[in-house]
Parts: structure tokens; sequence; C-alpha cells
């Protein structure tokens, strides 16, 4: 797949295009880069459309300090040329739109520069064992 870019920014948000695909097929998706929150998020008419089932429910913290329970799942994303597996929350009604989140960038191997607003492959390191 050819890489996406970087969509544009507006007082310190990011957008960028990527595709998710689950069971049900694939769908192009305009990403919230959001690199304060720990799994990505698609909103309930995308996730239905892979068909993803919930595989657990976890508990999370908003930025105001509301919690909120949601449902998780798994799905593949493509972004920026890199492919990977990561968690998804599954987003209800009233939830923003598609959120990027850093477990996701990491296992896509990409990691954001908030300065200049782009994307960069991870300096992966891996300690020798002797």
């Amino acid at each position: 797949m050819p890489p996406r870019q970087i969509l544009g920014y507006i007082m310190g948000m990011t957008w960028i295009e990527g595709i998710v695909r689950g069971p049900g097929g694939e769908q192009d998706v305009t990403f919230l880069i959001d690199s304060g929150a720990m799994y990505s998020l698609l909103p309930e008419a995308t996730w239905k459309a892979l068909a993803l089932l919930p595989e657990r429910e976890m508990r999370f913290t908003l930025a105001d300090g509301t919690a909120i329970v949601r449902q998780v799942s798994e799905c593949e994303f493509f972004v920026s040329g890199a492919r990977a597996h990561a968690p998804v929350v599954l987003g209800q009604p009233g939830d923003p739109d598609a959120l990027l989140g850093v477990v996701t960038l990491e296992n896509l191997g990409l990691v954001f520069d908030p300065f200049r607003r782009t994307l960069h492959p991870m300096r992966m390191l891996l300690a020798a064992l002797k």
C-alpha cells in the first residue's frame, strides 16, 4: 500500500489517513493522532462495518477525569506505509471520531513528532544477550 500523508493540523491536532481491516472488510479512516491515548478508537459505524466483535471490556479515564467503560477488540491497521494488528476501542455514540493511539503507533513501528507534526520510523532497540 502507498504511504499515507499527514492530512493537516489545526491548533495542536494532527490527522492522518489510514485503512483498517476486520472480518467484514476494510474501511478508509481519517484518524486524529492522539499521543495521549493508549488505544486507538473507531466510531461505531466503522467497527460495525468491519464486523468487529467485542473481546473484553475495559475502563478508561478521559482527559477531564471522567471514567468510562468500553468494549475492546482488535483489527489490522495500515498507516504511513506500515501494517500491524492492534487493540481498538469500540466507540459509542457521543465518542470522538477515529483516534490513533500510541499502542497502535508502536505496533506499526512509528513515532509521532509533535513539534513537526510528522510520523517517523521508530528507533528499534534490541539488547544483545551473551
